[in-house]
């Protein structure tokens, strides 16, 4: 973990804000009329969210230091590979609320928009805790284990009609029943009410809030540096979208990333205690240097995949009838 604060130069701050702002931008005008995101098209973005944030990454070496590279890319990589399971809940939501496949980039786009800003909130004030009061790695790394137990159990359920954020929404505005286009609000009968589409935008954000619960802490034990954690969360948040529709009609073949993700969480987890038992208890404590978590997280997850792909999940044997 880099020691101390990195002096970060003000140019660096702006060219990350102007590279957000112009993707964003690009992404809409792209992306203005509903259609369908096709195979093709969203390996294509993939591809450039993936090399943006590389490139990103390469600036950071160059302008920070190999340290400062180091924990942006394992960073990334951690919250790249933490979103996954975001993408299982998206598939939950949609298929939920019905939601047309032409309308569903749109959803995430506001869904993305809405995780920068709350990532931003809950990062600043992590490192600001972790900052003044070390100790709280302790709870970090509880968190860390508690989410490893439920992965583990497949505990990890979510309803998004019961959602907190979708049950505040119809308190505080009428929800029809039916989709008008891209639309959020339509008149019925005199009265301005919400689509579906808001509905499940409340939806989205409400699990991005419970998914940060596990994706903070995790950020925090490769880095207590604003910009490293800020920077690498982001254009993890930024690629999320193009990954759904990649990944969309393949999630449930990846039935082994549950168990990687649960290892790599436990890994970070014991990372965070050795942080703070180094800092707290005795210099003597090794930490876990930054390449070493670099290299647990990329090993895991390509044997994961792996394993996924040479061993496919066995059907469900709930119907007598074949496909």
């Amino acid at each position: 973990m880099v020691a101390g604060v990195l002096e970060v130069p003000l140019w660096l701050w702006g060219a990350f804000a102007a590279t957000v702002v112009v993707s964003l931008a690009v992404d809409l005008l792209a992306h203005r009329s509903a259609h369908v995101i096709g195979f093709k098209e969203a390996a294509a973005w993939s591809g450039l969210w993936v090399g943006l944030a590389l490139i990103f990454g390469g600036i950071v070496f160059l302008v920070l230091g190999t340290t400062a590279g180091t924990e942006y890319t394992t960073a990334w990589l951690l919250e790249k590979s933490l979103s996954v399971d975001n993408l299982f809940v998206f598939a939950v939501i949609f298929a939920y609320f019905k939601v047309p496949r032409a309308y569903q980039h749109r959803v995430l786009f506001f869904g993305v928009m809405g995780a920068l800003v709350f990532r931003a909130v809950f990062l600043s004030l992590g490192v600001a805790v972790v900052s003044r009061f070390t100790a709280v790695l302790y709870a970090f790394a509880a968190v860390l284990f508690y989410s490893t137990y439920k992965l583990l159990r497949e505990e990890e359920e979510f309803d998004p009609g019961r959602s907190f954020a979708v049950r505040a929404l119809r308190k505080i505005v009428p929800v029809s029943d039916e989709y008008a286009g891209a639309k959020f609000f339509v008149k019925e009968a005199g009265k301005r009410v919400a689509t579906p589409l808001l509905a499940v935008i409340a939806a989205i954000e409400a699990a991005d809030l419970i998914f940060a619960v596990d994706s903070v802490p995790a950020v925090l034990a490769v880095s207590d540096d604003a910009f490293i954690v800020y920077t690498s969360n982001a254009f993890a948040i930024l690629g999320l979208r193009a990954l759904y529709f990649l990944l969309s009609g393949l999630l449930d073949r990846f039935h082994y990333l549950n168990t990687g993700l649960a290892i790599i969480l436990s890994f970070i987890g014991v990372k965070l205690i050795l942080q703070a038992s180094h800092k707290l208890i005795s210099p003597a404590i090794p930490e876990i240097p930054s390449p070493v978590s670099l290299a647990v997280i990329v090993v895991v997850l390509a044997v994961s995949i792996v394993l996924s792909i040479r061993r496919p999940p066995a059907r469900a044997p709930d119907s007598g009838d074949s496909d």
